[in-house]
Formats: C-alpha cells, structure tokens, sequence
C-alpha cells in the first residue's frame, strides 16, 4: 500500500476562533501523529492484509473519538456552553476517515477486512438446534 498523507482540512481550521491558535496546533500535531502512525504500520506490516487491519483498528478508534466528541456537543449545548471546539475536533476525525479511505490503495482493502470482521464477529446462520 501507499504511503498516506493526511492533514487538517482548511474550513476546520476557519471554524475555530480567531483569538486561539493553541487549537489549530493541537489538531495539525494530532494528525501528524496519526500520519507517522499510520505510514510506519504500512511500512512495517508483512502483507496488504496485515496492514488493513491495522487500518482498520486506527479507523475503528478514531470514529470511537468521533462519537465522542459528537457526545460533547450534545452536553455542552445542554449546559449553555459553546460546543465549537467539540464541532472541530468531531468533523477533524470524520475527515481523517474519509481522508483515509480517499487513498487509491487503501480504501477497497479497509472495505474487505470490515467486512471479513463482521463475518468473524458474529455473523452466523443459525443451528438447526435453535
């Protein structure tokens, strides 16, 4: 597989405010991290397999922290508080999953280990002595 290259999406970074760059940093060093992360896993995985299913457990963890931050949205409306950083933070990790999946080599491979996954996990026919 290809090396990924992965960044923070321009109208994420206008949506923060102005006043707070602390922010903007943030973001742009967490998905460096995720980048580095990601292209040693390709570059240290045996096979295209071992290596989507690395992918796969980076993509499984980052919409994990999506619906978390989607969460915090939720609670910090409800308490009368600004929910922009929760905003930026919850579309970053959605962009960086459909920034992933937009790589050539990468996207119909993550497809065939979810699926392959949701076999393994439980998909099955039924007995016949149930």
């Amino acid at each position: 597989m290809d090396e990924l290259s992965l960044g923070v999406p321009r109208q994420i970074l206008e949506s923060l405010p102005d006043e707070d760059d602390d922010a903007a940093t943030d973001m742009q060093t967490a998905v460096a991290a995720w980048e580095d992360r990601l292209n040693r896993l390709l570059e240290e995985a045996a096979s295209d397999q071992e290596a989507a299913s690395g992918i796969v457990d980076a993509i499984d963890r980052l919409e994990d922290r999506h619906e978390q931050y989607d969460d915090f949205v939720a609670e910090l409306r409800a308490w009368g508080q600004s929910p922009i950083y929760a905003i930026g933070w919850r579309n970053l990790y959605a962009d960086l999953i459909a920034q992933i999946y937009d790589h050539e080599s990468v996207g119909e491979t993550v497809d065939r280990e979810r699926n392959a996954r949701l076999v393994e996990d439980g998909i099955r026919f039924q007995s016949d002595d149930d």
